[in-house]
């Protein structure tokens, strides 16, 4: 039922987010050198790496770690990408992901290859058993905001509790994070 509902719901998203994904893919080149994609390795199901695909935010050569952990991270950003990653924007790619099968819709955001304690701990929790998602209970509890213990203790709490209706919720909490730009630091 839940990849039905991902399905749907993705395909829905991409027939209305087409035509602002291709603006902002051309707004990223025009205005920045290198590619307008950005493909991230990341962390899915079972802890088996994908490309999760973004609209590229930061300047090319910007060292691969989570953005909090850069020395002033506005200093890498694109003339745009502090509105497309303030917008949430950025994250438009990643509808490919859930129509491939890598990501959901509501899930534990998928860490980075290199941030071993989050995947570590999230393995100890059980879960890496579930898809990693374009929004989960976490981001609207939080986001970047989080520390690594307390995002892992709400992913559980997702993992307990997961259902339509909690996916729902989760969903709308999301929009309502989004439009208001809560707890996004860069």
């Amino acid at each position: 039922m839940k990849r039905v509902f991902d399905l749907l719901l993705g395909l829905a998203a991409s027939v209305v987010f087409i035509v602002p994904l291709l603006i902002f893919a051309l707004l990223v080149k025009l205005t920045s050198q290198g590619p307008a994609l950005y493909w991230s390795h990341r962390v899915g199901r079972n802890n088996v790496l994908f490309s999760m695909p973004k609209l590229r935010t930061m300047r090319v050569g910007t060292q691969v770690v989570a953005t909090h952990l850069l020395r002033d991270p506005d200093q890498y950003l694109t003339p745009i990408g502090g509105f497309l990653r303030k917008s949430s924007l950025d994250e438009l790619p990643q509808l490919w992901c859930i129509l491939r099968g890598d990501m959901s819709v509501v899930g534990p955001r998928p860490a980075l290859f290199n941030q071993e304690n989050l995947i570590e701990m999230r393995t100890e929790k059980g879960v890496h058993v579930i898809r990693p998602g374009l929004t989960g209970w976490a981001q609207i509890n939080g986001r970047d905001e989080l520390p690594i213990p307390e995002k892992v203790a709400l992913d559980a709490y997702y993992l307990r509790r997961q259902s339509l209706a909690f996916d729902i919720k989760i969903i709308l909490l999301t929009l309502i994070k989004v439009l208001r730009r809560d707890g996004i630091t860069h």
